[in-house]
Order: structure tokens, then sequence, then C-alpha cells
């Protein structure tokens, strides 16, 4: 077995102190000339040397270790955004740890708790709406933090998400122009989340401000549901109209789908809208609807505005809001 390269080994191949070495590490070249920055770069390369990020973080105190904390990261939503955090990350030699709290508060806890065990330099989260007690503490800790896809509205914080009442509320005012005139929403409780509200409160007030009312049927997560979607739709809908359902929540989008299948309904007379999706939308038959989220760019928003904070280069708290789009499908008139 191959002796483990240490800074010391680094520091004597390369003629200087374990010290420069590892303001180098640390990327502080201030006071260190270009030929030296080369010789110990030469001599890392080759020796394929890895740095302990223990021993780096207690160094500098810092780990460049970034906690991010999914909702549910089974999704193509969940994936885009960690693509574009990741790609941001790697570019600034951050690393990710990546939780999946499954919407659950106690999940949320158990994370975050083992993340600042593990010295994370900040987080980026996708909140419950129990999250509110967790930020004061990890304020207290001086952890620096962005959410996305949610915003707390009673904390000054730095949030990405997508504008989900506009987007609804247009989505539904094209569906009326495309001939519908029955409504119906499917939908976990919408107040666990604030993206939930915004999209119940889109759909709810594009219906009233033209005169429409709605059914809504509440439905359980990690619960095979299809029995009960089915008898709801079947007593519901009036196969005689034109009639839209919507489903706010992608991990519920295959089950309604699946129920309009069981009970032969013809689509685009019983139409379907989602969000995003796109994994299997685009190649169902027929294709759903689907409104789209740019999910990467909110990854690489938050990452950017977070590690912008952990090195100082900004302390206002930075909000941003990205526009999504409406793919009509052969699922719709």
């Amino acid at each position: 077995m191959s002796k483990k390269v240490t800074i010391s080994d680094i520091a004597q191949l390369s003629q200087t102190s374990k010290t420069t070495v590892s303001f180098y590490l640390n990327n502080k070249y201030e006071k260190m000339s270009e030929e030296t920055r080369n010789r110990i770069a030469a001599v890392i390369d080759e020796t394929g040397y890895k740095p302990s990020t223990l021993a780096r973080s207690m160094n500098s105190k810092k780990t460049n270790l970034i906690g991010v904390l999914i909702g549910d990261i089974t999704n193509t939503f969940s994936n885009q955004i960690v693509k574009g955090i990741e790609t941001v990350t790697k570019e600034k030699n951050y690393q990710v740890i990546v939780g999946n709290s499954n919407y659950d508060s106690k999940n949320e806890d158990h994370y975050i708790e083992n993340m600042l065990n593990l010295g994370v330099d900040g987080f980026i989260i996708q909140p419950t709406s129990n999250f509110r007690k967790y930020s004061r503490i990890i304020k207290e800790k001086e952890k620096h933090m962005v959410f996305f896809d949610s915003q707390l509205y009673e904390h000054r914080t730095n949030w990405v998400k997508t504008n989900n009442y506009d987007a609804v509320y247009d989505m539904i005012q094209g569906a009326i122009d495309r001939g519908y005139s029955d409504f119906v929403m499917i939908t976990a409780d919408p107040s666990l989340l604030s993206t939930r509200i915004e999209r119940a409160s889109g759909f709810i007030d594009a219906l009233s401000d033209k005169g429409y009312d709605y059914k809504k049927l509440i439905i359980e997560q990690n619960e095979n549901q299809i029995d009960k979607i089915e008898e709801f739709l079947d007593k519901a809908v009036d196969r005689n109209k034109n009639t839209l359902v919507f489903v706010p929540n992608c991990w519920a989008l295959h089950m309604v789908f699946s129920a309009i299948k069981n009970l032969n309904f013809k689509m685009p007379n019983i139409g379907l809208v989602g969000f995003d999706n796109l994994e299997w939308t685009n190649f169902s038959s027929p294709t759903i609807t689907t409104i789209v989220q740019p999910a990467f760019q909110e990854g690489v928003e938050a990452a950017e505005i977070l590690i912008n904070e952990i090195e100082g280069a900004t302390h206002d708290e930075k909000q941003k809001t990205f526009d999504c789009e409406i793919e009509w499908k052969e699922s719709t008139l």
C-alpha cells in the first residue's frame, strides 16, 4: 500500500512551508508569488494529493460544505435544482450534502441537526411549514441560508422561487379560452407549504374572477390513492362537459392520470394539467399539459447567493422570482 501524501510532503516537495501550502489550499494567494503557486500546483498534480476536508475546516473554521435539503428528491424538479446547485459549487470548490425531508418536519429537524454537526457553511432548503422555528436556530449558529421553492414572509431571508400564483392563474385563463367550463383540483393539503398555497390561490382566484365554481379533493402523499381519486372523479365529472382537472403536486399526477384512464374519460374533453413531471409527461399517451419551472436556473441562483454570502461578497437579503412556462399538450383542448 502506498503511503498517503500529506501536506508536509507537499511542502517539502515544493520547497516551501506547510503554512504556505495551507494558504494555497484555502485560495489565499495575496502574499504568494505566481512561481510559488505554480510549484505547489505542479506537486499536487504529480502526487494526486487530496486535502482532508476535516483538517482544512479545523484550520480555517470553514468546511466548504453546503447542506441541501429537498422536500422530495424523486422528481425531476428536485434533480434539476441539485444539478444547478452543483454546477456552481463545483466551480467554487464547494461540496454538497443532500437530504430528503419528504416534507416531514421531523426528518427536516434530523437532517438539519446532522448537517450542523458536520459543520456545513450554509444551507439551501426547500422548507416545510414548520421550518420557521429552525431558521432561528440556524441564525443563532450564524449559518447562511437560502430557501428555494418557498419564501418565509415574516423573516428577512434569501430565497429563490417561481411565480406559482401567476403561472396557475394564466393557465386557468388559457383553459377557459380553450372551452373548459367545469374545473376540478386534486391536491395535497395546501396549507402545509407556501408553494401549495400560491398554486391553489391562483386556481381559485382565476375561476372566481370569471365567475366559475370548482370541485376539490385533498389527498395524502406517499399513499396509493388511485381508488379514492377514481371514486371522486366518477362523481365530480360530467362526461358531457369540457372539464379541466388540475393537479398542482408532481407526485400526484401519475395517480390522477391512471384514474382518468381507468374511468375511460376521453381526453382532451376531460383535460389534465400538472406541474413539471417532464420525465414522463412528454412520452405518455396522450402527452400531458404541464406548467414547467426553470428548476436548473433556480439551483444556480440559490447556490450563487449562498456562496457569495459565505465568502462575504454580499450582506443584503436576495430574492429572485423566475417565470414558469405552460406547455400545452394533447391532454387539453
